[in-house]
């Protein structure tokens, strides 16, 4: 059985929507970030980052697996069930990529993007202009690549576009006043929105953890 420690972001979201198209069962523990607990002595055993999502994988086979980082959570699921990555070529390397792209690149702009532009009550239009230019310029990426293929990493759904899909809807939601007029360029990335929405399994991970 499958442990996951999360919440309700964009990071959590990938590990669930990864658990449930893959049709395991799972158990959730929520871990609430407004109220600190990512900082409790047993979350920090699990994720020394103190970030969510973590899982605990305890097995009949031994010693539980625990993984922290997102991307090394896709990955192990990925190779344990033989789902969502190519085993061998480039579309296993595209996937690679793109995952990467995201934890490097999509996920901490759009983070601070969000910080700057909507949590923080104090403006700083400096910081504002320079996270705006670069998630725009992260979105015409996607842009491109989606332009010529189904899916981020070819014509096969992946990991790759697991780890995407929660920032790029947060884009158009939680980020939409910001980047209203960078969406309004980008009909490919607003297909694979679409596509990439309309799987039930991506519906059922992205109303978890139910608060």
């Amino acid at each position: 059985m499958i442990n996951l420690y999360t919440w309700a972001t964009p990071n959590g979201r990938k590990i669930s929507i990864m658990l449930e198209e893959l049709g395991l069962d799972y158990a959730v523990s929520p871990v609430d970030l407004g109220k600190r607990e990512q900082f409790s002595a047993h979350f920090n055993a699990i994720s020394p980052n103190n970030k969510i999502p973590a899982i605990v994988d305890s097995g009949p086979d031994g010693d539980p697996v625990v993984i922290f980082e997102s991307g090394a959570i896709l990955t192990y699921l990925a190779e344990k069930y033989g789902q969502f990555l190519a085993p061998q070529g480039q579309a296993r390397y595209s996937a690679f990529e793109w995952l990467h792209w995201q934890t490097s690149g999509l996920g901490p702009m759009l983070g601070q993007l969000g910080f700057f532009a909507v949590r923080s009550e104090e403006k700083a239009p400096l910081a504002i202009a320079r996270f705006t230019e670069e998630a725009d310029r992260l979105l015409t990426v996607m842009e491109q690549q989606l332009s010529n293929q189904a899916y981020l990493a070819g014509e096969d759904y992946s990991i790759a576009d697991i780890a995407c899909y929660p920032w790029a809807l947060a884009a158009t939601s939680y980020l939409k006043d910001v980047l209203k007029a960078s969406l309004a360029t980008k009909p490919s990335l607003q297909r694979w929105l679409t596509l990439v929405g309309e799987r039930p399994a991506v519906k059922r991970g992205m109303a978890i953890p139910k608060l």
